[in-house]
């Protein structure tokens, strides 16, 4: 019986320390977790039974288990059995956990609704839509959501926690709701009718692990509505599994807006910024300034309004608060996206950062960054032309009647007509002038400027 059970072990033990040709080494990170690590599967495995297998061979703890967004789970283990798993066969690569922060910077109104719905300054003080995406989900990959607050009218869910500290999908910090707010507020949102759904994968105090985000990619390519829009104003180090998962979940038919970063640099050097798929947001300021915080380069593919971004909180039904920072774009992009989406409800992720980019306003960003595109986002598009006007009836001979009706139809003349009253109000279409006379023949005029 003892020599039975010998073979078995022996059998299990192959495929985790067996030398493969060429498997990948571990992934490194610049802010490594201790003895936390993700591996990713080859797309052939089964992602159940190679967690349980890898994970109880290599007497670590499993967190999670992703089959959507990619194939993979994250563990925690020592750092000799990470290696060692690095060369099972069944196991693509293997990435060290690292810690995920925000992307913004306390400051302290909302100028930006107003920017986006014009191509220049002076701002008009006015904000126009002619959507409110409310066919349209949006899935905000943060601290979670207040979903009680009074701006989101009810349309605010709870979809995932990864987190696990008891709040269920809560906000505790804040960040998640000004996010919300800003993508689908009825006060302060760009989308005002959208769907807001809350995956909390960052803590009260606004972190989280790369393993943590994951899951709650996965959660959302698993569980999406099409269509639908993600937010993602979060960031950290280079991860290639997360970069990964972000675009499993774009393939899925989610769009993702992603902030470019608070450290300026380059956004290249960051995930998820780094996702060509992914629509990369850079921060202005209300001047049409890149913001000094700003992160740049060529994988930022817009700037949108990140300063002074007055939104939602956390601490009461109807609290709000004024920050910056590239999370604060984001959320402008993203509701831009939800309003495409809504008048476009099949439109691929390719699709709408293609709209949002060519439509975006050029040439406007001072001090863009190098390597940048210089893309001002533009809200204004998208949306089915408006309906003609009704024609002129027989007795109306203006498509504007106010011409005939009120004080307001001052005549213009030339210096010829004798009776040139600009003060006679128009009425019933028709006035009369003597016109002076020459001995020649001469033309004068006596005319309105109208809209037909």
């Amino acid at each position: 019986m003892k020599r039975l059970l010998a073979v078995a072990l022996v059998l299990f033990a192959v495929p985790l320390f067996a030398d493969g040709s060429k498997k990948p080494k571990i992934i490194k990170a610049k802010k490594k977790i201790p003895n936390a690590y993700i591996v990713v599967l080859e797309d052939r495995v089964d992602v159940d039974a190679a967690a349980a297998d890898l994970a109880g061979l290599s007497r670590g703890q499993l967190k999670h288990v992703y089959k959507s967004a990619l194939k993979g789970f994250a563990l925690d283990v020592s750092d000799a059995e990470a290696a060692a798993i690095a060369q099972d066969p069944r196991v693509k690569y293997v990435e060290e956990d690292s810690e995920v922060t925000l992307e913004t910077t306390q400051s302290g109104a909302t100028w930006g609704l107003d920017r986006i719905d014009q191509r220049n300054r002076p701002l008009d003080g006015s904000y126009t839509y002619n959507t409110t995406a409310s066919n349209v989900h949006a899935y905000i990959i943060d601290t979670g959501i207040h979903t009680s607050h009074n701006d989101f009218g009810g349309r605010a869910s709870i979809g995932f926690d990864s987190v696990g500290d008891g709040q269920n999908g809560q906000d505790c910090n804040g960040h998640g709701t000004h996010v919300s707010g800003t993508v689908g507020g009825a006060t302060y949102g760009v989308a005002k009718g959208v769907a807001l759904v809350a995956v909390r994968v960052l803590n009260c105090s606004g972190s989280g692990t790369n393993s943590g985000v994951i899951a709650g990619v996965n959660w959302v390519a698993q569980n999406r509505v099409i269509p639908a829009v993600a937010n993602m104003s979060l960031g950290g180090g280079a991860s290639q599994a997360l970069d990964d998962a972000v675009n499993g979940a774009i393939n899925a038919g989610v769009t993702f807006c992603i902030a470019a970063g608070n450290s300026n640099t380059d956004a290249c050097t960051t995930s998820p910024a780094r996702v060509g798929a992914a629509i990369t947001v850079a921060a202005t300021d209300s001047n049409d300034t890149r913001a000094s915080f700003s992160n740049f380069g060529t994988c930022v593919d817009i700037f949108g309004p990140g300063v002074n971004i007055t939104s939602d909180w956390y601490s009461s039904n109807t609290a709000t608060n004024t920050i910056s920072g590239t999370s604060m774009a984001t959320p402008h992009t993203a509701g831009v996206s939800a309003l495409y989406l809504a008048n476009n409800p099949s439109a691929s992720p390719a699709s709408v950062a293609s709209a949002l980019t060519s439509n975006a306003t050029s040439g406007i960003v001072a001090n863009a960054g190098s390597g940048s595109p210089n893309r001002m986002l533009y809200s204004i598009f998208g949306a089915p032309p408006p309906p003609p006007p009704p024609p002129p009836s027989g007795s109306q001979l203006l498509l504007n009647p106010g011409f005939e009706l009120g004080n307001n139809g001052n005549w213009t003349t030339t210096a010829a007509v004798i009776d040139s009253s600009t003060g006679r109000p128009a009425h019933s279409g028709s006035w009369k002038a003597w016109l002076d006379g020459y001995g020649t023949t001469h033309t004068d005029y006596a005319y309105q400027q109208v809209t037909i």
